[in-house]
């Protein structure tokens, strides 16, 4: 860990090791601005003339990593992260721990852990209720990506019809989600989303992924995301998990935990596992499962845990 500027924010922090490095900023966030192979470029899009930027009340979208939090609305989720954050740096764990907001009485936090020697990385974002009454939100986590380049969303795994009646893929489309554009492309055993900078129509699709994952291949890297699913749960957006969204050079690659009632002092977390391989990958289905599942396989998901709840408070209803 080292305190390094970066892109005009003079108090940040750089994590590396040997491998991998990754640059969070604490003038605004929590963000996590950089994350790339060492010596490599950024995997995440920035804005460079919001760079450095500090102060006001309008959301920046800066670039890079954040955590919002859902259902999306216009004003609630588009809190600005414009003020200073904390840190803590204690055995190889960063912490970064936004001001309460006033608006909503939510705080948040993100906490980063690299492998110490593989380019895996652990990032945990927590929402916490400081406020007096319960809110139903989940975490949203919202990574920037560049393009071009394309998102891949695996399918769930092929069952005979014999051998399943019941339906296994929940797909939400928005209002202005075009299925015919040529940004997609369907097929048997993934759907892949292109970063086209040359059609500056906005897209937006989303999944309830179980199997735990989702990548995006660009610029020579592939960027995965493992995260985990509960059966049990209620998600937002008609039972999503899993979103993409693109317009001109930008795609975001959003992941969601449990929508749920967050009772005051509780905390809500969503866990999302990174891993980064120097790997071009064939657009062709077949292909790209040659090249893509051994990659995959032997990276695990991880589990988001129950909402914590202080002695002696309410869950809400």
């Amino acid at each position: 860990m080292e305190r390094v500027a970066y892109g005009g924010w003079p108090n940040c922090v750089r994590l590396s090791n040997g491998v991998l490095e990754l640059v969070a900023t604490t003038d605004v966030g929590p963000r996590l601005i950089r994350f790339g192979l060492l010596g490599g470029s950024n995997v995440f899009r920035e804005w460079p003339e919001q760079l450095g930027k500090t102060g006001g009340e309008g959301f920046r979208i800066y670039g890079g990593h954040r955590l919002w939090h859902g259902p999306e609305d216009p004003q609630r989720t588009y809190v600005a992260d414009n003020q200073p954050v904390q840190w803590n740096w204690h055995e190889g764990t960063l912490r970064l721990t936004a001001p309460t907001e006033t608006l909503t009485g939510l705080q948040k936090e993100m906490e980063i852990v690299m492998d110490p020697s593989r380019a895996r990385v652990t990032v945990r974002h927590r929402l916490i209720n400081r406020g007096l009454k319960p809110v139903t939100t989940m975490p949203w986590s919202i990574s920037v990506m560049p393009g071009p380049g394309r998102a891949i969303v695996p399918q769930e795994p092929y069952v005979a019809h014999a051998e399943r009646l019941l339906p296994a893929r929940t797909m939400t489309l928005w209002a202005y989600t075009d299925m015919r554009d040529p940004r997609y492309t369907w097929g048997t055993k993934y759907v892949q989303i292109a970063c086209d900078p040359g059609v500056n129509r906005a897209q937006k699709i989303g999944f309830m992924n179980t199997v735990g994952w989702a990548a995006y291949a660009g610029g020579g890297t592939l960027f995965v995301k493992r995260f985990g699913y509960d059966a049990r749960a209620l998600y937002a957006d008609l039972g999503c998990n899993v979103e993409v969204y693109t317009g001109g050079d930008m795609l975001e690659l959003e992941t969601m935990g449990r929508l749920a009632p967050l009772a005051p002092g509780a905390t809500a977390e969503h866990v999302e596992v990174w891993h980064l391989f120097p790997a071009t990958l064939d657009g062709d289905d077949n292909l790209l499962e040659t090249k893509l599942l051994p990659l995959i396989r032997p990276t695990e998901p991880p589990q988001d845990p129950p909402t914590s709840v202080p002695a002696g408070a309410s869950r809400g209803p």
